[in-house]
């Protein structure tokens, strides 16, 4: 199919997404991850408070979560991506460079899982509800930080001539597509998905009153399910993007999706209900050891 230069409508590509305070670079890339993070982190607060927790605990947990996910992201990108840092003529020092882009979100959630683990057990704080809490809240931050992705005209996905197709400029066209105006841009597609997937995951939430983790299992439901369909619409290169006909984060969408299924499914037989408490319980003390009690 040819798709004609221009279309009568489309979204146009930002032409810079650098600006400079001075001699500081401002990245369009950068604000708006940090955005989708204290968006992300306030909202992540007040859902705590609701279900029972101390004010400002979410903000500590994000500080280990923050770091270890972004850590998670870029190394699970580099691993994937690899060409790009290790290939000729490529260097490696430019793994560092994350405002350029190339964050996986498979590599953030497990690293920010980490963190929020180490976190938790520091504080006291019982996991199940704390992943109750900020899974939701996890797809507002994702919402956001995609805008970044328009800023640095990456990751967007086939050709297209529908009036909301994303302009991109020569220079940042995938190889081969090089005579193509307007791609589907997925950032759009995921942000808007992922808003839709917040607000249903509130409502099923308090209507059904879902703990026991369930409610992080929904979040990694909704959000696996949107990235089944966007992923297949990219055209980005990426070094494991075909196994068995389907890129590799298609696959990796499938299997997360599935796990989550069954922990939901498992969880609502053994664990039916929600939570009351969020805290570890202390230890008694002064209660007597179990060989002294008659």
């Amino acid at each position: 199919m040819t798709l004609p230069a221009t279309t009568l409508l489309s979204i146009p590509s930002p032409a810079d997404g650098v600006w400079h305070l001075g001699p500081v670079p401002i990245r369009g890339y950068a604000l708006c991850i940090v955005l989708g993070i204290v968006v992300a982190v306030w909202l992540s607060e007040r859902r705590w408070a609701a279900r029972g927790g101390k004010p400002g605990e979410m903000q500590d947990v994000a500080l280990w979560a923050v770091p270890f996910g972004i850590v998670g992201a870029r190394l699970y990108h580099v691993a994937t991506d690899h060409d790009l840092y290790f290939g000729a003529g490529r260097s490696a020092w430019n793994m560092l460079y994350i405002w350029h882009g190339g964050l996986g979100i498979w590599g953030g959630i497990a690293g920010g899982a980490l963190g929020a683990v180490l976190c938790a057990r520091r504080k006291g704080i019982l996991l199940r509800p704390l992943v109750d809490v900020i899974g939701p809240t996890c797809l507002v931050a994702q919402a956001i930080g995609r805008w970044g992705n328009w800023f640095n005209q990456e990751l967007y996905g086939r050709p297209t001539d529908l009036p909301w197709g994303l302009e991109i400029d020569p220079a940042h066209r995938v190889p081969g597509y090089e005579h193509y105006t307007t791609f589907h841009p997925t950032y759009l597609y995921e942000c808007v998905w992922n808003l839709a997937g917040f607000f249903l995951i509130i409502w099923l939430e308090r209507r059904y009153r879902i703990g026991y983790g369930r409610v992080m299992a929904l979040y990694v439901m909704v959000y696996t399910a949107g990235r089944f369909w966007i992923e297949q619409l990219r055209i980005d290169t990426v070094e494991l993007h075909d196994v068995l006909g389907l890129r590799f984060n298609v696959w990796m969408s499938v299997i997360v999706f599935a796990a989550a299924a069954v922990y939901f499914v498992w969880s609502l037989r053994t664990h039916p209900g929600r939570e009351e408490r969020v805290y570890v319980e202390p230890k008694d003390e002064t209660a007597a050891p179990a060989s002294e009690i008659e």
